[in-house]
């Protein structure tokens, strides 16, 4: 399976009405793919806390739309990284969008793990509370969804494997400082899950905060299939369907995971 990475550089300078319509034209030109993957709130900057009640907008906002069509046009699926969603309820969420090859959304995902210790992101978006798997018809895969500092928890990764997810897809905003645990995480997912990682991040600096770059597609022995630089880029891959469950097969280490074991209480 082909699948194409693409590192957005969120450039302060650039509207979000022109980067949508420059990230759609990318998607299109991507049509050689099978999937494309973009990243974390690049309509607006993963650390743009304080312009994400300006950039807010519905499920069925300009950001679905344009993404919608790109896959269409492009005839890929497309995880169209996230977005601020307003919801219903008036909470805003860090909503995550994967559309079919026809354009029409297959999946969503709204981020459960909010970074910023009770601040920015953590203090203004609501806590996503399900775990979200997508089949992939046609490609023989189907897809774990998560972003960002999800990464950190592994627990929410072993609950996607439970759910038949054999490829884990991570839009993330992932900044400079701490690009050793970016690569590091990803590579743990994918040999603790025995599964794809495909971790999609930004490039430049918003905010003030520099981005890491650095996107990476992880195999499910944990070997490094390809990864970007810290510009923006687009990471081309093929992938084998069959690795992960080879992988498990050959290497049954989730057969021997051992659940329920109490925990001691303090003395």
């Amino acid at each position: 399976m082909r699948a194409a990475l693409l590192q957005i550089d969120v450039n302060p300078g650039e509207s979000a009405g022109a980067r949508r319509e420059r990230v759609a034209d990318l998607v299109r030109a991507e049509h050689a793919a099978e999937l494309v993957v973009l990243p974390e709130l690049w309509p607006v900057g993963a650390f743009a806390s304080e312009q994400f009640e300006t950039h807010a907008e519905p499920l069925a906002g300009p950001t679905a739309a344009a993404m919608g069509a790109a896959a269409r046009d492009a005839g890929v699926w497309l995880h169209a990284g996230s977005f601020v969603e307003r919801c219903a309820d008036g909470a805003l969420r860090n909503t995550s969008l994967l559309f079919g090859p026809d354009g029409s959304l297959q999946g969503t995902y709204q981020k459960i793990h909010r970074f910023g210790f009770d601040r920015g992101e953590a203090a203004l978006m609501a806590a996503g509370q399900e775990v979200v798997t997508v089949p992939l018809p046609g490609t023989g895969l189907t897809a774990g969804l998560a972003t960002c500092y999800d990464l950190r928890f592994p627990e929410q990764f072993r609950l996607l494997v439970d759910a038949g997810a054999d490829l884990l897809v991570v839009p993330a905003g992932w900044p400079a400082r701490r690009r050793s645990h970016w690569s590091l995480l990803a590579r743990a997912r994918a040999v603790e899950s025995q599964a794809y990682v495909l971790a999609c991040n930004t490039a430049g600096t918003h905010s003030g905060v520099e981005q890491a770059g650095h996107s990476v597609v992880v195999d499910p022995w944990g070997e490094v299939v390809a990864e970007a630089g810290a510009g923006e880029q687009v990471l081309r891959v093929e992938l084998d369907p069959t690795l992960a469950a080879r992988t498990r097969e050959e290497f049954p280490v989730l057969r021997d995971r051992v659940l329920g074991v109490p925990v001691p209480q303090p003395a």
